[in-house]
This record gives structure tokens, C-alpha cells and sequence, in this order.
């Protein structure tokens, strides 16, 4: 994994826009209903190369293939694994539900071409990894097509979701137990991980669930039953990712990819101990929000492990507002100090900016000059940092 030896590197958290007949064309694959095959895949071909090359252009370092082969960055595990089917009912967001009128407006956004989150499939047989080709073409078409630009990236990584937002969203009705489930997300995940680094790229492990379970599974309960979850969740990771050299694994956390109250996240400074106990040589962090950008707080002293890059996110992903260069530079300038070593440093986002397919706040546009300003700060910080 590339450090920032000379400047401060940027990247983002993965998903990226989707142009509108992909999106309808994943919005109805989610609902098993008839797509034509050969339309998808040269929908997927051209959205991907479109978003490699704005990525180049925007001054992205480590990029990705925008999951523009994906409906969303979880749910497309029921097209590769058996065991999926029905419809699950996730448990309401407690911020959310806690203010009916912001629910109504949120309600009124959503539209019926885009992938819904709330209600995934459920497990209702056992998980298997069952179907490869998908895997193998992904990764296959996403190099040859990066391929063709040169000079490409500084590095290129890959998503893939964690067992714990799995069996968080996708609920159980076939195994005996939580733990016996998330067993088994864990040795079908294996497949999927030792896949991506064996193909060459980074493997970024996406685990929302590690603090955006507290308010939404865990909400109402005990801070000691979420931190025991999140416990056996990073176990699972960690035993899923045996084979795979920790410097080649990126975690992604966050406390829920929208624009809400979020006044009912659970601090960082609570599961900083438990995430540190990850596998993975770098962390990718929200630290953008309005919520979580006084946390950067948490990674001074000893509290972050010497070997780990920090990917701060810096960028906000749920607003329209273009952050200013300066604002970005200050935010990645106070988690250096924090941290102790601008090297361990990489600029990145809170969050995807599309996270399922149809489902994003940000105007394409938007997205490209936010990722921009995010270089113009990488450049400020790195003249006062190095």
C-alpha cells in the first residue's frame, strides 16, 4: 500500500455517479426482474470507463471502478452467493425516525428506480459462494480498461463488503444464530477478498455496520451488546483476510451515508479500540460531517497503530456544497498533527457518492468538483506539511 511520501496522496471511498439506464437497469436486476444482459454490460463498460477517466482528471491517486458493475456495494452478493431470497425489513434509523417531518421529506426522495436498502433479501438458505464469473470479470474488466490510461493510477483498490452489514441488512431466517450466520458471511467473503488482492489491487473491506449498527440494530440497547457485535464482526474479518497481507486491506467505516440528524452515533472514541484490532493497513475514517469532524481528536497520543495509514475523509459526501481547498487542507492538517506523521496520511471522502444504484444526493457534476477540491487541499496541506 503507497504511503504519502513526497505529498499528501487522494482517493475516495468507492462508489461513484451512475449514468440513468444503468441505474434503471440495476434498479430492476434488484427486483429480479428481465434485463437484457448485453445492454448491462455495455452500460457497465462505457460507466466505467467514463469514471476512471474522471477520476484522472479530478487528480485522484488510488481509484477505483466506481462500482459501476455493481446495484449497490452490498446487495450484489445475491447475484454471486446462494442462499438470498424473500425480503428483509430492516429495523427503522433511531435519528431518522426520531423527527417525522425530516422522515417525510426523506421518504418523498426516494424513487422507485433505485435499489432499496431497507428491504434487501434475507438469508433463507445456506451462503455459498457459488458464482465466480461476475468476481473474475469484474476485476478482469476493470485492469483492462485502466489499462488504456496513461499515466493511470498510483494504485487502484476494490470494495467489498464487510459479514456485519450482510447480516445486518440482509436478515437472518435460516441459521440457528447471529454467530452461526455471520460464520458463514465469513467464509464465503473469503472468496471475494483473497480474489481482489490476488488480481493486484487493494482490497477496501466496507463496514458501515462497525457504527452505524449502533443506531439502527442496536438502537435502544445497551452500548456493551453493539460493542460486542462489533467484536465479533472484526473477528470475522480478520479471519476471512488470513491469507491476505494486512498491507494490502483498507477498512471503510461510517455511520450511515445519508443527510439526516445523526445525533444517535455512537462516538468514535468508543470503537476506535475495537477497529484498531483490524486487519487492514489503512483506515478510512469520516471526519467531513458536521457530526464527526471534531474526531480527529482520537488519533493523538497512542490511539491509532503506529504501522496504519489514516484515510481521512475530508470531503463531505451527502452535500452539494463544494468544500473550499483551504477548508480541506485545514481538515487534513489537524488530523496530521493528531496523528504525528503526515506520511501516514492519505485525502479521501466520508463516504461513496452513490452508494446503491439511484440513490445519491450529490449531482454528477458536483461530485467531480468536490474531488477536485480535494486535490487542490492534498496540494495545500502537502506545502505545509512536508
Amino acid at each position: 500500500m503507497q504511503h504519502s511520501a513526497t505529498r499528501i496522496l487522494t482517493t475516495h471511498a468507492g462508489s461513484l455517479p451512475r449514468p440513468r439506464e444503468l441505474t434503471e437497469m440495476f434498479a430492476r436486476l434488484s427486483r429480479h426482474e428481465p434485463v437484457d444482459q448485453a445492454k448491462l454490460d455495455a452500460a457497465i463498460e462505457t460507466a466505467t470507463r467514463a469514471v476512471i477517466g474522471n477520476q484522472l482528471a479530478a487528480g485522484v491517486d488510488v481509484g477505483n471502478n466506481g462500482e459501476q458493475s455493481r446495484e449497490s456495494f452490498f446487495t450484489y452478493v445475491q447475484h454471486r452467493m446462494s442462499g438470498f431470497g424473500g425480503r428483509s425489513e430492516r429495523p427503522p434509523f433511531a435519528d431518522i425516525w426520531g423527527y417525522p417531518t425530516y422522515l417525510e421529506r426523506l421518504i418523498a426522495m426516494l424513487g422507485k428506480e433505485s435499489v432499496d436498502l431497507l428491504h434487501a433479501p434475507k438469508a433463507i438458505g445456506d451462503i455459498r459462494y457459488v458464482n465466480r464469473a461476475p468476481l473474475q470479470r469484474e476485476c478482469a474488466d476493470y485492469l483492462r480498461i485502466v489499462g488504456e490510461f496513461k499515466p493511470g493510477f498510483v494504485e487502484s483498490f476494490m470494495t467489498a463488503p464487510s459479514p456485519g452489514i450482510i447480516a445486518a441488512a440482509m436478515l437472518n431466517e435460516h441459521y440457528n444464530s447471529q454467530d452461526a450466520y455471520v460464520a458463514a458471511l465469513v467464509e464465503t467473503l473469503r472468496v471475494e477478498y483473497e480474489a481482489i488482492v490476488a488480481s493486484g489491487m487493494l482490497l477496501q473491506v466496507d463496514a458501515p455496520d462497525l457504527a452505524m449498527e449502533r443506531h439502527v440494530s442496536y438502537a435502544g440497547r445497551p452500548l456493551k451488546d453493539f460493542l460486542t457485535f462489533a467484536e465479533l464482526i472484526v473477528a470475522g474479518i480478520n479471519r476471512a483476510l488470513e491469507k491476505v497481507p494486512r498491507e494490502r486491506v483498507r477498512l471503510h467505516l461510517c455511520w450511515g451515508n445519508y443527510e439526516g440528524p445523526h445525533d444517535r452515533d455512537v462516538p468514535l472514541a468508543e470503537i476506535l479500540p475495537i477497529l484498531c484490532k483490524t486487519r487492514c493497513g489503512a483506515m478510512l475514517i469520516s471526519m467531513a460531517n458536521p457530526r464527526h469532524e471534531h474526531e480527529y481528536r482520537c488519533f493523538a497520543g497512542n490511539n491509532f497503530p503506529r504501522d496504519m495509514v489514516l484515510l481521512a475523509g475530508v470531503i463531505d459526501t451527502t452535500t452539494n456544497y463544494v468544500e473550499h481547498p483551504e477548508v480541506v487542507a485545514d481538515r487534513l492538517e489537524r488530523a496530521a498533527h493528531a496523528l504525528g506523521d503526515p506520511h501516514r496520511i492519505i485525502a479521501a471522502t466520508d463516504c461513496g457518492f452513490e452508494t446503491s444504484a439511484g440513490l445519491s444526493t450529490v449531482a454528477e457534476e458536483v461530485v467531480w468538483a468536490k474531488l477536485r477540491a480535494l486535490r487542490d487541499g492534498a496540494a495545500l496541506a502537502s506545502k505545509r506539511l512536508f
